[in-house]
């Protein structure tokens, strides 16, 4: 909550008006009613099966977790707890109930939160049309089956990273997009990107462009918000959007809009911030195995 752009007072205020929303409902909606949703303001991450109560000393960690990551941690065996980034069960079904911080996000670069609402409504609503038709339940049946504790962290972890790089970005005076470019390859998950080719590259503007003011619009909230927003941050005074990835039609907006896009990198930007949670763990003393697409950097 505290890494949250909205603050920990902000989160708060979330929680208080679902819970005084949940105190207008009549009894039969109350029954069906997420209760969990009044106490956990990322309803894209839970603990989705515990086989037994026991004390977590190894953790077998990766970005997706499906059942073939289930099955790997019964093949390697004394593993306590997988922790995957990306949501399932529940979490993927309720993915869309996230997105609104998108909308603070976009208010705290410039633009009025009533036009970032008014433009994220739709997209949040695609969203939840979307992944209704996964089969949502297929990871933590296999996990329930072999008896394999499970859980995932998706928004807390993608806000890890998006503060990590806010004062990254902040910390420093940039002129050129080419400058963004270069200092992200500086940060160890990245470095390890670039042996693979997926470091951080341009994907809209050049090098030379400059980069005017830097958003880190794209790193948390879910998925990816609606492509009309870059006009809007535009016209907020933004140049450079900073992002995990990137589709086509957001692309071509963004190039409508002349905002420069600098993708930081899918997997590598997942696990910075998933690395930010993994060092909490290991000043405890967890041991952690990484899987998945996770590459571990400890900053401990």
């Amino acid at each position: 909550m505290e890494a949250d752009f909205r603050g920990r007072e902000g989160v708060q205020k979330l929680l208080d008006n679902k819970k005084a929303g949940f105190l207008k409902l009549n009894l039969k909606d109350q029954d069906e009613f997420d209760k969990e949703a009044l106490e956990n303001p990322y309803m894209d991450s839970g603990v989705y099966h515990i086989s037994e109560n026991k004390e977590i000393k190894r953790v077998l960690v990766g970005i997706d977790i499906g059942p073939e990551e289930i099955l790997l941690a019964k093949q390697l065996g004394n593993i306590d707890l997988v922790i995957g980034h990306h949501p399932i069960g529940k979490g993927l079904a309720q993915l869309a109930d996230v997105m609104d911080l998108q909308c603070d996000v976009y208010n705290y670069y410039g633009v009025p939160i009533n036009v970032a609402e008014g433009l994220m409504r739709e997209r949040i609503s695609e969203v939840a049309r979307g992944v209704n038709a996964s089969n949502h339940q297929r990871t933590v049946d296999t996990a329930r089956l072999l008896g394999i504790n499970v859980m995932n962290s998706h928004t807390p972890t993608d806000n890890l990273a998006a503060q990590f790089l806010k004062k990254f970005i902040e910390a420093r005076k940039f002129e050129k997009v080419g400058e963004v470019v270069s200092a992200l390859k500086e940060i160890p998950e990245y470095k390890e990107a670039m042996k693979i080719g997926v470091g951080p590259k341009i994907f809209v503007g050049a090098p030379e462009n400059r980069c005017g003011r830097i958003s880190l619009t794209e790193i948390t909230g879910g998925t990816e918000g609606s492509p009309k927003l870059y006009e809007k941050i535009a016209q907020a005074g933004i140049g450079t959007v900073i992002g995990m990835h990137i589709s086509e039609e957001h692309k071509k907006e963004a190039q409508l809009a002349h905002i420069n896009i600098v993708i930081a990198g899918h997997m590598s930007s997942d696990s910075l911030g998933v690395n930010l949670f993994m060092d909490e763990l290991q000043k405890q003393g967890i041991e952690i195995v990484a899987c998945s697409g996770f590459t571990r950097v400890s900053r401990v």
